[in-house]
């Protein structure tokens, strides 16, 4: 009987990778959750915040775009290892300026390396599930969550002491960037992570890797993704803004709701890979839409902060699973291609991210806030129309034999 356990340096990238899952986090956080000090800092106005908005997931779509032609030539992990560290300089800079070209540019590149950090971590976690069998995708963006409550609890540390900005941002970044370096030592990318027999066992493989990817299967997960982006960057974007304008909560707890989302993304995804190997991947999407459109409805018509925050849970417990899950189910269609798969999935992640943050906006501006956030509502619950795209198919493993009772992982 072949042994099907992880090898040692499995084991090791797996934990690496979850590092830098947790890093990410980290930054992405800081940022978000200080929006409004942002803002502050550089005099924005509410109607060109938007704009400044919008401008990262343009740039991080381009940059996911290139990784796809870089990761031809450069491995993942080799992407991922250095455009780490430059997302954090990039966040240090970003509350660090005092003029409005400063912001633009450290928010600029911001976006184009995050796209590509993105996108390398993904392609990393997708070829590292293949090689385990089965589902560990969750546990990766369950890291990223801890990583998000750890940046969010600084930020809101942060604005209880009334700390400016670069005093905030600098020991966090002087803290992660080493981490960043250690954990990209050990990177498992695709050609490590596949097993020897694979080849012999898949004699089709290397036909599929030079098949060109065709983008029509690709679509539904596509649509899932940029619709799962539009709710959480209503959550990110909108929701220190909207507990503190609409709910009429303090500066201080405006800061929570990012971190209780992050608290139960953490929670969801914690238990996620084991309720994908008992019930599938299907009935776990279908589950986190429900959901996610629930805590829509609580936000929308909640009467006070207190409310508003169990909105926020929900959307959490709900949205956690659908990002990971998209990720595998294209690395499962696309064996031979996962990482150009990855990256162009990855574009979707940003479209989401394109469209719900000027759409909250601009309907909240127009109409009320309240009401926008039953537009992305809708938008979620259409992941109930997609979600046979997730349905498991036949996989080998690389042992040559198939296993009909483990979940298809990608």
């Amino acid at each position: 009987m072949t042994d099907t356990r992880p090898t040692p340096r499995l084991r090791h990238g797996r934990t690496a990778l979850a590092l830098s899952f947790f890093v990410q986090g980290a930054i992405f956080a800081l940022l978000v959750t200080r929006i409004p000090a942002l803002q502050d800092r550089y005099g924005i106005s509410d109607e060109l915040l938007p704009a400044f908005l919008a401008a990262v997931p343009v740039l991080a779509g381009l940059g996911s775009v290139g990784t796809e032609y870089l990761v031809r030539r450069v491995r993942p992990g080799q992407v991922l290892r250095w455009v780490q560290p430059v997302v954090s300089l990039a966040l240090l800079a970003a509350g660090s300026g005092t003029a409005l070209w400063q912001a633009a540019v450290a928010l600029g590149v911001f976006g184009l390396t995050v796209g590509a950090l993105d996108a390398s971590m993904n392609m990393l976690g997708v070829s590292l599930q293949r090689a385990y069998g089965r589902s560990i995708m969750l546990g990766f963006h369950a890291a990223y969550s801890l990583g998000g409550i750890t940046g969010a609890t600084a930020a809101w540390a942060g604005a209880r002491e009334e700390l400016p900005l670069p005093a905030l941002y600098a020991p966090v970044v002087a803290l992660l960037i080493p981490l960043a370096f250690v954990a990209g030592r050990w990177f498992v990318d695709q050609r490590e992570a596949a097993p020897p027999e694979s080849a012999a066992a898949s004699p089709a493989a290397p036909a599929a890797a030079d098949a060109p990817l065709s983008m029509k299967p690709l679509m539904p997960l596509c649509l899932v993704m940029a619709f799962t982006y539009i709710g959480d960057s209503t959550v990110s974007n909108w929701g220190a803004k909207y507990l503190e304008d609409v709910l009429h909560s303090s500066e201080q707890l405006a800061t929570l709701p990012y971190n209780l989302y992050m608290v139960t993304t953490l929670l969801g995804r914690s238990f996620g890979d084991l309720g994908v190997r008992r019930f599938g991947a299907v009935r776990v999407v279908r589950a986190g839409t429900l959901l996610a459109a629930g805590g829509f409805a609580v936000v929308a018509t909640a009467p006070g902060p207190a409310m508003g925050m169990v909105g926020f849970l929900l959307l959490g417990l709900g949205l956690c699973v659908l990002v990971p899950q998209t990720f595998a189910a294209a690395g499962r269609l696309f064996p031979g291609a996962s990482d150009a798969a990855v990256a162009r999935l990855n574009i979707f992640n940003y479209v989401g991210f394109l469209v719900g943050s000027p759409l909250v906006g601009a309907l909240g501006s127009a109409w009320s806030y309240r009401g926008a956030m039953l537009v992305p509502m809708a938008l979620v619950l259409a992941t109930m129309l997609y979600a046979r795209s997730f349905a498991p198919v036949p996989a080998r493993y690389g042992d040559g034999h198939e296993r009909p009772r483990t979940v298809d992982v990608g």
